[in-house]
């Protein structure tokens, strides 16, 4: 086994904007892992969420929930659910407010309401539907992320309410949120030292606000070339649009293939 690992972001990155595989993409992840190369996925989606884009790839690593969810080989290496009490806490402001959640854990997602055009928009774009109704899921399971659904820029009044909680906007209806201090590179070191890697040999690339830290974290970041502005200043290299080769191209830039 080669001593190096290649961590992937899903929307953007490894799925084009038609939420789609590249097969340059397929052939690259294909062409790492017959290098010895480890390959792992590290996303804000719940593992549920990609099982697909895992079997189609032959992936068994990755880090779900923005570095919640640890799984290395198909076996859980690291939990880090959302305090219960914040939580709760949360939920009831939530209610008051009129603004819709969605708790997800490993296996499943349910919503506080029956129906909101802003849990729709969202899940739309991961051509998603959704999520069916069960207001009290979170208060007999670990949940390792909860979605909250407003507009750009209604975050700021509560988002320095809640100490235990980091909040990541996906989209202009939508907002992630995972534990404080809560991230992919969080859940990335937890592969080095299951691993006994070095930061160095570490390689990741993404497209999003929830990839900054682990572009920074990480030896090499490659941004993708739609992604955000913010990333692409952290990056060590910008690699074409997901589109256009941009995987194959980044893992040749690096050296990788």
């Amino acid at each position: 086994m080669n001593d190096k690992i290649v961590f992937f972001d899903i929307d953007g990155t490894l799925l084009d904007h038609n939420k789609e595989i590249p097969k340059s993409t397929k052939e690259a992840v294909r062409r790492l892992q017959e290098k010895g190369i480890h390959v792992a996925i590290a996303t804000g989606r719940a593992p549920f969420m990609f099982e697909d884009i895992r079997k189609e790839l032959n992936i068994h690593n990755y880090v779900s929930f923005n570095g919640q969810y640890v799984v290395f080989e198909d076996e859980v290496i690291y939990k880090n659910p959302l305090h219960p009490d914040a939580l709760h806490d949360f939920a009831k402001f939530s209610e008051q407010e009129g603004y819709p959640l969605v708790y997800l854990n490993h296996k499943e997602m349910k919503a506080t309401v029956t129906s909101h055009h802003y849990v729709t928009e969202s899940f739309a774009s991961l051509h998603m539907d959704h999520p069916t109704f069960e207001p009290s899921f979170f208060e007999e399971r670990e949940v390792y992320q909860t979605l909250v659904f407003c507009k750009a820029g209604e975050e700021e009044k509560f988002i320095n309410d809640y100490a235990k909680f980091h909040f990541i906007r996906w989209h202009a209806y939508s907002m992630d949120i995972i534990p404080m201090g809560g991230s992919k590179a969080k859940g990335i070191e937890k592969y080095i030292e299951k691993l006994g890697f070095t930061r160095e040999q570490v390689y990741a690339f993404g497209d999003g606000l929830n990839d900054l830290e682990m572009i920074e974290a990480v030896g090499t970041g490659i941004a993708m070339g739609n992604g955000h502005e913010d990333l692409k200043k952290l990056a060590n290299y910008v690699t074409k649009d997901v589109a256009e080769d941009g995987i194959l191209h980044g893992l040749q830039w690096a050296g990788l293939l």
